[in-house]
């Protein structure tokens, strides 16, 4: 009997956890785990090494013909993200990579190029999907759609530690500010801004621990998938 096939949409703020927990989740549930973010961090990884600035609509879309990316995941399941045939997977989690994704993602040439790539995967297998407008723009018929969030200070508390463990520590401070700055600018970007879609579920994880937050999820996925 063939397995049921089905999305789950995860949106959510910087640092609310999405892409560890749906990780996690995926494993759980032996379905494929898309971050989408990774995918937009790969252009903004181009445009950052070609001295490209973030917001120059025209300049960013002029590199995307000349780039190839490419999302695979290895016999262990993990998502590695390649940029014309380079593994960019450590790089493109450098904090200044992120901090041109939040522009570079804006970009309406830059979503158009990448949208088909994203909704490929959800029509090939089940799957579950993290980002910014997953649930709105990405794959707005999805069975299972969820809007993952924290406080602000829990996010940066959770990020810094991220940073700290990757060997790229910052300030608690530098780290709160700049995740605010996404916060505004993800949340205020004229095209598809981060907002939680109508029918999504809202999962608060500021007082959860993983575990707690993960045992939540799975909890959301099965009743609303039918699992």
């Amino acid at each position: 009997m063939e397995q049921k096939r089905y999305a789950v949409a995860v949106d959510g703020p910087s640092g609310a956890g999405k892409s560890t927990l749906a990780r996690a989740v995926a494993r759980e549930l032996d379905i494929t785990y898309v971050d989408t973010g990774a995918i937009y961090r790969v252009i903004a990884l181009a445009a950052l090494r070609r001295g490209v600035g973030p917001e120059d609509g025209p300049a960013v879309a002029a590199l995307l013909p000349e780039l190839s990316v490419a999302l695979r995941h290895g016999d262990d399941g993990e998502q590695r993200m390649y940029l014309n045939g380079e593994d960019v997977s450590a790089d493109i989690r450098l904090p200044e990579v992120s901090m041109y994704a939040s522009a570079v993602s804006a970009l309406p040439a830059v979503r158009a190029y990448l949208l088909e790539m994203q909704r490929r995967f959800a029509r090939e297998r089940s799957v579950i999907m993290d980002g910014r407008d997953i649930g709105t723009v990405v794959l707005p018929d999805a069975a299972v759609k969820i809007f993952l969030t924290a406080d602000a200070e829990v996010r940066a508390r959770r990020r810094g530690l991220e940073l700290e463990q990757r060997g790229t520590p910052k300030p608690y401070a530098e780290v709160l500010a700049e995740l605010r700055q996404r916060d505004w600018n993800d949340s205020h970007r004229a095209i598809a801004p981060l907002k939680q879609a109508a029918d999504a579920v809202l999962l608060d994880t500021s007082a959860l621990d993983f575990e707690q937050s993960k045992a939540l999820m799975l909890k959301t996925i099965r009743e609303r998938a039918g699992l």
